[in-house]
């Protein structure tokens, strides 16, 4: 049993960053309905990287275990009536509709709330809720241009280079996951519910709560350098650097230590807090040079011995293989029933008494409808009858 076993959790979201908070949800244990169209959720049918999968796309796969789903037509009445049926029962209602549309639907805080007052409604949006950017597209890309976050890095004069995830979409699943366990905690004490609000533009920018601290306290602009230096705010060497063959990661090392280690004499005379940032190119200039001359194992094994902060460059294949990785149980393997044998990650949070499991993966379109329905004191004929008005739809493995 999970630590949120006994908790129901109506997830209405699409994407990732709404199906991403209800899954970590359902990893702890919280029976997470994923109430999806009958046609299915929109990631059914976006397959990331090209993955498509045998019934379920990578994409959907990766978002959506521990959930059961129910298709239904919310823009029906009996479909509505049928979604009202398990709000009365649900502890957690998530979605990341765009701003006006649950209103439209009569699915929002102030209506479902009026059914079941001590529901945890947790609404997900791009900019917020008001203002001028709320029908502009919360994309994840478009969110790390704006957060700033990319003209920390980089070359000055260069475009800079996105994150290698999808970055604001994750912070914002883990914002919207934190606001729902705390919301349920408030419940715990008071037996309110409540309305939590998490928007990808606040969650981006505030976990930049050293670097922008920098900018608005220390008064200290972000200058780029004409060396691709891996952050504004860190002192040089500090990035990524080739090596004969590969590449390795040098995070700021003393200055005297890793010029006698690299065979760079003028670092001798260098001090780390003054010549480390007014001759930044110039000390990473030299170290890409020096460090060139012998292989990434070679230098790790230096740098380790004498304490270097320094690390491999991983593509995911040698991640995978990682042995701290496979210690800690980083991924976890299962079977799909349409899917076949899945590896993906696993759960960041180790419970001593309440460990996460998969007790599910990734639903079919309503795979459970019928199973849901039921449940909620619904009898076969009229569950049928609701499907025949296309209100509702299953889909059998």
């Amino acid at each position: 049993m999970g630590i949120l076993t006994g908790y129901r959790v109506l997830d209405c979201s699409i994407a990732m960053a709404g199906p991403f908070a209800a899954q970590r949800l359902g990893d702890l244990g919280a029976d997470v309905v994923k109430v999806e169209p009958v046609t299915g959720e929109w990631q059914r049918h976006v397959a990331a990287g090209g993955a498509k999968g045998n019934r379920v796309n990578v994409s959907f796969l990766s978002l959506n275990r521990n959930k059961r789903s129910i298709a239904v037509d919310l823009k029906s009445e009996d479909g509505k009536a049928v979604l009202m049926d398990l709000v009365r029962t649900a502890d957690v209602f998530l979605q990341n509709y765009r701003p006006g549309v649950a209103k439209r639907l009569g699915v929002d805080y102030e209506s479902l709330s009026k059914i079941n007052p001590k529901l945890i409604y947790v609404s997900m949006s791009g900019y917020g809720e008001t203002g001028p950017y709320i029908n502009k597209p919360g994309q994840d890309l478009v969110l790390q241009g704006m957060s700033g976050a990319m003209l920390s890095a980089g070359r000055e004069g260069e475009a800079p280079t996105p994150a290698g995830q999808y970055l604001v979409d994750a912070v914002t699943a883990y914002t919207a996951f934190e606001g729902a366990l705390a919301a349920l905690l408030h419940r715990e004490r008071t037996g309110e519910g409540q309305l939590v609000t998490v928007n990808m533009l606040d969650a981006i920018t505030t976990l930049q709560m050293q670097e922008l601290s920098i900018f608005t306290v220390a008064g200290k602009p972000q200058s780029r350098s004409a060396e691709p230096h891996a952050h504004v705010y860190i002192r040089a060497p500090y990035g990524a650097f080739a090596t004969k063959d590969g590449s390795i990661i040098v995070a700021f090392p003393s200055l005297k230590k890793l010029g006698g280690l690299i065979g760079e004499d003028s670092f001798l005379t260098m001090e780390d807090e003054t010549d480390s940032w007014s001759r930044r190119d110039e000390i990473f200039a030299k170290t890409r040079e020096r460090l060139k001359t012998r292989t990434s194992a070679e230098w790790l094994e230096l740098f380790a011995a004498n304490d270097i902060w320094a690390g491999p460059v991983y593509g995911y294949e040698d991640l995978v293989k990682d042995p701290q990785i496979k210690l800690n149980g980083t991924f976890v393997e299962y079977d799909h029933p349409t899917e076949g044998h899945v590896k993906t990650p696993g759960f960041p949070i180790k419970f001593s008494k309440t460990p996460s499991t998969v007790e599910r993966g990734a639903p079919l379109a309503g795979e459970h409808t019928r199973e849901i329905l039921k449940a909620a004191g619904y009898d076969d004929a009229r569950i049928d009858a609701l499907m025949k008005s296309g209100a509702l739809a299953e889909t059998k493995i």
